[in-house]
């Protein structure tokens, strides 16, 4: 139980001369939660100038004009069949989202589908791709906005050690194709990547602090590289995968990643608030196979009580009502400053909240 909440006014951020590339996912699946309006003023006060969205909600997009923030937007899994099959859907799907809005809203990807690979919609999920890309091209967007597709840790087979990773007999039928697709666009794969769930499926074998990303020293070595946590070690598993299809130099973009503050084993505010605050430091660095800057999107800015199971509910950063579960610490990653090596003030006053739990 929380002893008491100090309140501290800073009148002056600095950020670090290194800005990392870090976005939070806006899921909606929660009851009162407040207006795109003030989700949008939410993510802009707390530095964050990244965002996934689930779906083509036009509230939010229309919140999201002129904000600087850079959007993942997601085709919804309902509408990967009509986009597959139809080049004027996607046409239409493309002029009513994207083009509608853009420039005053910066997308930066567009996820074709969420997890289907493998799966029933698995089919659908290229030529959906493709569709989208074309419909972009015919915009004129698509230097700007690139095409991809989300997938979790089910399209692996083997993921230990790293570089034995390789996808599933199933995913791999889908996937080969679609790295190819990606590295001809010069596009991400987008991977979902959760430390939490292996840790919590097999905590016999996973420290806690490897999963948290609190170890120092090396727990995994293998051939000439060196993990000290979790998360590096799935996503260069990744990187192997593709490299067996293939594909040599296909950058990954995290779009999701989290920790869970109530639920399951070994979720706590504690834990989730040592995972996210080592993840916003950690991927300036990149991973042991693939060093720089690595982007990456947490899940997720609210908790979200419309879940399932109990542990879906509890990744938030804040509450409904907009208050923060634990403190939070994003280095500003403003588009004027994108890519640049120089330190970041701000004359915004911010409400740091610091609480404080007995032993």
């Amino acid at each position: 139980m929380i002893a008491f909440v100090a309140l501290l006014v800073s009148t002056l951020i600095i950020a670090p001369a290194s800005a990392q590339l870090i976005g939070v996912c806006y899921g909606m699946q929660a009851a009162n939660l407040p207006s795109p309006a003030e989700v949008v003023n939410l993510y802009r006060s707390n530095n964050i100038y990244r965002m996934r969205l689930y779906g083509p909600d036009q509230a939010v997009l229309q919140a999201l004009a002129n904000s600087g923030i850079r959007l993942l937007m997601d085709v919804p899994m309902t509408e990967l069949q009509s986009l597959a099959t139809s080049s004027s859907a996607a046409m239409d799907w493309v002029l009513s989202n994207v083009a509608a809005h853009w420039p005053s809203v910066t997308f930066r990807y567009i996820a074709v589908g969420n997890e289907a690979v493998p799966g029933d919609l698995a089919q659908h999920v290229l030529p959906a791709m493709r569709n989208v890309h074309s419909a972009l091209v015919t915009a004129g967007l698509a230097s700007h906005v690139k095409v991809s597709t989300s997938v979790g840790a089910e399209v692996l087979e083997s993921s230990f050690p790293p570089s034995a990773g390789a996808f599933s007999t199933d995913a791999s039928t889908f996937l080969s194709p679609i790295a190819a697709f990606l590295a001809n666009t010069s596009s991400p794969l987008l991977v979902n990547a959760y430390p939490y769930f292996v840790y919590a499926d097999n905590y016999a074998q996973v420290s806690l602090s490897y999963a948290l990303m609190n170890e120092t020293g090396t727990v995994v070595q293998d051939g000439e590289f060196a993990y000290t946590n979790l998360f590096d070690a799935m996503i260069d598993s990744v990187h192997a995968a593709l490299k067996r299809e293939g594909v040599q130099q296909l950058a990954v973009v995290v779009s999701e990643s989290g920790w869970p503050t109530a639920g399951g084993y070994g979720a706590s505010v504690l834990n989730a608030q040592t995972y996210i605050k080592n993840l916003i430091r950690h991927v300036g660095r990149g991973t042991p196979t693939s060093p720089g800057k690595l982007e990456a999107y947490i899940n997720g800015m609210f908790d979200e009580n419309l879940k399932s199971p109990e542990v879906e509910r509890n990744f938030g950063l804040f509450k409904p009502n907009m208050e923060p579960i634990y403190p939070l610490n994003f280095v500003g990653d403003r588009p004027e400053f994108d890519g640049q090596s120089e330190s970041i003030f701000s004359g915004n006053i911010r409400l740091i909240v610091s609480l404080h739990v007995p032993s």
